[in-house]
Order: C-alpha cells, then structure tokens, then sequence
C-alpha cells in the first residue's frame, strides 16, 4: 500500500504491511530481550493492536510515552490488558539503540526499527520537521489503533507524549473492538 507523501493513513484502511528489524521483550522463564524480524503476518490474528511512531529512543519525551504505555500493559485491570492490546513501537533507531532502551525501561512491548523510515512512509507519518529554523525530515509522532483485522480504527496523526497514554485509554473505550478470548494483553510473538 502507498500513501501519497504527507497523506496519513485514515481509519477504515488496512495497515501496510512491514518486515522490520524488532527487539522482542524476554520470552517466558528468560531475561534478555532478544533481536529478531517481525512481519505484519506475525501478528495474533483477532487481537488488536497499536503501532506508535516516535522520534528517537532515549530521549525525555519518548520515555514518558513509553514507560506509561507500559505501565498500561502491566496494570491488571487496565483497559489495554481487557482488551489483549499488543503494542508495538516504531522508530528510525537501530536495534542496538532500541535494546538500550528497552533494558533500561524494562519496556513490556517490541520495538521496530524502520531505519529506512519505509514504513513510516507508507503510513504518512515521515514528513518535513522545522525545529528552530531548522528544516529536517523525521518522524512525525503518531499513533494507529487496528482492529484484529488490521483495519485502522483511530488515528492520533499528532501525539503528545504526556497525554497519549490517555488518547489511547479514552479510544480503547469508546471504540468496538473484538474481546480477546481471556483479555490478555503482553501476548508473546514469535520473530523470525
């Protein structure tokens, strides 16, 4: 799927599909995160799930969102974990910078990287930044909510990193998404 430069992907399209670098979290009985790829095709049919664009790992703004979208999935009556939630970010970062910053946070999520800023693209969020006078392209931070389909169901085309955890608390609720079988969020993937 292409998206014409600038367009952002809009509810009711079906998510691009990718095959990207990702630091998975430890599996079962083990500590280490562990490098693999992961595929649209990977994902648990019927569960839904969010992709979160965001600037650069280890920086102040992308540690707030991060660390609430993990005290989101660790909660055990969240509204992530009753809906089976899985959480994926994405980033230009290398995996190497991505681990760093999952160990650090004990982040409960993968995180991609799109260093080829491909998928990012695709998805319209790859745009013309001014930062001051300073015009650069990068990663503008955004948010996509899919169904277990991978139809788009919300967007947040401008996140705030203070405030998304809540957009995306408020969106899981008043939006008709599948209940998972048990409600359980932090489902474990299989990487190639």
């Amino acid at each position: 799927m292409s998206q014409a430069a600038g367009s952002v992907l809009q509810p009711g399209m079906a998510f691009p599909a990718f095959d990207l670098p990702a630091l998975l979290p430890p599996r079962e009985g083990q500590e280490d995160y562990h490098p693999g790829r992961l595929t649209r095709q990977a994902l648990p049919e019927g569960r839904p799930w969010l992709v979160y664009f965001y600037p650069r790992a280890l920086t102040s703004g992308c540690t707030t969102q991060a660390c609430a979208l993990r005290d989101g999935l660790a909660a055990p009556e969240s509204v992530e974990r009753a809906h089976g939630l899985l959480v994926l970010g994405v980033s230009p970062d290398p995996v190497s910078r991505l681990k760093r910053f999952a160990e650090k946070e004990q982040l409960n999520f993968p995180l991609l990287s799109d260093e080829d800023h491909r998928l990012a693209e695709a998805c319209g969020v790859w745009q013309e930044k001014k930062l001051y006078g300073r015009v650069s392209m990068g990663i503008v931070r955004s948010s996509f909510l899919m169904d277990g389909a991978g139809i788009v169901r919300a967007v947040n085309p401008k996140v705030r990193a203070a405030t998304h955890h809540d957009w995306l608390r408020q969106t899981l609720q008043e939006t008709p998404l599948p209940q998972p079988p048990g409600g359980q969020a932090g489902v474990k993937l299989q990487a190639s």
